[in-house]
């Protein structure tokens, strides 16, 4: 299943929303309308967002699947609006995350265009929330900085309390997989001496557009990753070519720091970015960057330099 959070354009509301026959079924609003009818619906549906179907783990989806295959929603949809074409919506991230971590150099290919030894261990750093974007949204280039770059990544989301787990347990403690681009102004990140800054600019962190479950995904380290500028291919490499895979990474970062349901880890980047290229393709106004993950869609999103009054 995929699921994503919005609003319909023009609206302030937020919903959640599941991937069905091409549209977003509205699933509060699905959920609402089939309780007034008298059906055994799970009262917290009514108003649910992702994190209510995250918390509840596998009987937070069945409810989910069970609604959006009612055949109700057939009749009912057309005139009541609950599946929604994605031309009519605003992504909004599929998540909030209380925690984005994220992991540098963990493709052999990338360390080695960046003029650096593998680790052997990952090298872990952190986005703030400020820097949280969404697919189809404006990040801006803030003047701040001026070698701005591009990042594709595999994201996962965190869907039960993981501490101290084994590397064998790990993918059990997975809710789903999602998009992001973790946009880097690099003289702030090799200048200060440490990444915060320079990966947690307003905005800088762009996720979705959807959650991938899970159960959808067949082998997490099998799929094809791309990082497309402006249409060019960028970045294209394979999630089996990480240093450390997801069971590790999740394994690893347990031991020291507990996830919660919800965090985001943002696997790292393959070779191909903008700063290691001769000469240099840094991003600039107007530009647009797609990361694209086998079987889990496509984050779009434009660049616009930053408007001073």
């Amino acid at each position: 299943m995929k699921l994503a959070q919005f609003r319909l354009k023009g609206t302030p509301e937020p919903r959640l929303g599941a991937l069905s026959g091409g549209k977003l079924v509205d699933v509060a609003a699905l959920a609402r309308a089939a309780d007034g009818v008298g059906a055994e619906t799970p009262a917290w549906l009514t108003t649910a967002w992702l994190y209510d179907v995250v918390e509840r783990g596998a009987q937070g989806l069945e409810a989910v699947r069970l609604l959006i295959g009612d055949g109700r929603r057939g009749s009912a949809s057309a005139g009541e609006g609950f599946d929604v074409p994605l031309d009519a919506v605003e992504f909004l991230p599929p998540v909030f995350p209380g925690k984005i971590l994220a992991i540098g150099r963990n493709y052999v290919d990338h360390a080695i265009e960046g003029g650096e030894t593998p680790p052997v261990a990952p090298l872990i750093f952190t986005k703030l929330p400020n820097s949280l974007n969404a697919h189809g949204q404006t990040v801006v280039l803030h003047d701040i900085s001026s070698q701005i770059d591009y990042e594709a990544e595999l994201a996962v989301v965190i869907g039960r309390r993981a501490r101290r787990v084994s590397e064998e347990e790990a993918l059990a403690h997975v809710f789903g997989y999602t998009l992001i681009n973790d946009v880097s102004a690099r003289d702030l990140q090799f200048g200060d001496g440490q990444w915060v800054r320079g990966k947690s600019l307003d905005g800088f962190a762009p996720l979705g557009p959807f959650v991938t479950t899970r159960d959808e995904v067949g082998d997490v380290q099998s799929l094809h990753i791309e990082g497309r500028l402006n249409g060019e291919v960028m970045q294209s490499s394979n999630t089996s070519k990480m240093i450390f895979g997801v069971a590790h990474l999740i394994h690893y970062i347990s031991q020291a720091i507990t996830l919660e349901p919800g965090d985001v880890i943002a696997t790292g980047t393959p070779e191909g970015v903008g700063v290691f290229r001769q000469p240099p393709v840094l991003l600039k106004d107007g530009d647009v960057f797609e990361v694209e993950v086998e079987g889990l869609g496509t984050l779009i999103n434009t660049f616009e330099a930053e408007a001073r009054p």
